[in-house]
């Protein structure tokens, strides 16, 4: 397993010469399939923590990147400070920005559960203990509550995406700029598993997506919903962020959805990324992109365009789910605990996807009423249920099993307000 950022940069033009040219679709789609979808027994666990930025003493002052590259000294992001050494933290993740300078760290993945508690640990206190030296801190959910979005890194790919969603609302500004999400990066398991394990992770969208709602507040307003940042997601553009159908075959309707798909951005060596309008990955393979000045398309362009779907679930060889809010610092595990034990055994998922029937789909429902939705608040108390029941697989100590089943509780069960 490794990680993928949402908005990597790519510098150069869109084809490498040395890259394998692809002769047609079923080539591309071969491509996707064997890339996205690597099968083994399940063994590797991540997590990718976003987080919006802030002054201490007046958190709604429009956030200067000169403040957060002094901050952040030689982790600083190249996509900030080209000329940046751009270290990983101390125990080892990566650091990265999304264009509104939302800090992400990506974990390493790790075997155990225990060990990627220890690696997140230590390179987020550190990163707490950076930004509180030039008197910033970390929000602690999943939209800014403060300010409204404002693109702050003037890369290519990200002025062209600021382009591209314009004409389409404002969901495409605030998920680039004013969302942080809590993504956890699990191994798709043996061929024989994945249709289900794909399933699973999609059906548990809707009752763990409003269980960790807390993305209700934005820009200082109260936007009435319970994750306004899932909806800014699915608002951005359908193609790209829509929930993929459960299917017997996940990596085939996966390649050719991938294929199908118009290109959002374009590398190259002009400055402007803007994608050719309405040409998709499959009429490029077929030459119809020559009208626009393009050659044939390689492996390296299809692995690009692999990076500009914002999808529920997302497979990179992995599964990256990517439906959850961003918790309080203190917090992050609770999510990530709770759905490893949720598929830690193929009886777990079995039980998963039984629970979750009722309320399959009920994405922009969960978003917008989250646990006041009584039926979806009933299949995450019982999802919520299951999943305490198998903390123990997790290998996590006992203590902090007990302080996640008890805070996962009290979400599904009222005793705490959903705006921390």
């Amino acid at each position: 397993m490794t990680t993928v950022h949402d908005f990597p940069e790519k510098s150069g033009s869109a084809s490498n010469a040395t890259a394998k040219v692809l002769s047609d679709r079923a080539e591309g789609e071969a491509y996707v399939a064997s890339v996205c979808f690597k099968h083994g027994p399940p063994r590797l666990l991540g997590v990718e923590l976003e987080f919006t930025v802030h002054y201490a003493d007046e958190p709604a002052r429009p956030l200067d990147p000169d403040d957060l590259a002094t901050a952040l000294g030689p982790h600083t992001p190249r996509t900030l400070r080209p000329d940046s050494p751009a270290l990983p933290l101390p125990a080892g993740s990566p650091l990265s920005l999304e264009p509104g300078c939302q800090v992400e760290i990506s974990a390493q993945p790790q075997t155990t559960l225990r060990h990627l508690d220890a690696v997140v640990s230590a390179d987020l206190a550190h990163l707490e203990t950076l930004l509180a030296a030039q008197g910033l801190f970390l929000g602690d959910t999943g939209i800014d509550r403060y300010r409204a979005p404002v693109r702050k890194l003037g890369t290519p790919r990200y002025a062209a995406m600021e382009r591209r969603f314009a004409p389409m609302g404002a969901g495409g500004a605030t998920m680039m700029c004013s969302t942080a999400g809590l993504q956890v990066c699990v191994d798709t398991g043996e061929a024989g598993d994945l249709a289900d394990r794909w399933a699973a992770v999609h059906a548990l969208g809707p009752p763990l997506l409003a269980t960790f709602a807390n993305s209700r507040i934005h820009a200082g307003r109260d936007t009435g919903h319970a994750s306004a940042r899932w909806l800014a997601v699915m608002d951005t553009e359908r193609v790209r962020t829509r929930s993929a159908e459960p299917t017997k075959d996940p990596a085939g309707e996966w390649a050719s959805r991938i294929l199908d798909t118009p290109l959002m951005v374009l590398p190259g060596g002009d400055g402007r990324w803007d994608a050719p309008d309405s040409l998709t990955f499959a009429d490029w393979i077929d030459g119809r992109g020559e009208g626009a000045g393009l050659g044939r398309p390689t492996e390296d362009d299809l692995a690009y365009h692999l990076t500009t779907f914002f999808t529920p679930v997302r497979p990179q060889g992995y599964l990256e789910i990517r439906y959850l809010d961003a918790q309080p610092a203190a917090r992050w595990l609770h999510p990530v605990a709770l759905l490893a034990a949720l598929l830690a055994r193929p009886s777990t998922v079995d039980k998963v996807l039984e629970l979750c029937e009722p309320v399959l789909g009920r994405w922009e429902c969960a978003a917008r009423f989250g646990l006041a939705d009584r039926t979806i608040a009933t299949v995450a108390r019982k999802v919520v249920d299951l999943g305490c029941a198998e903390l123990g697989t997790t290998g996590l100590p006992p203590e902090t099993i007990t302080e996640i089943s008890e805070g996962v509780q009290s979400l599904v069960r009222g005793s705490r307000s959903r705006q921390s």
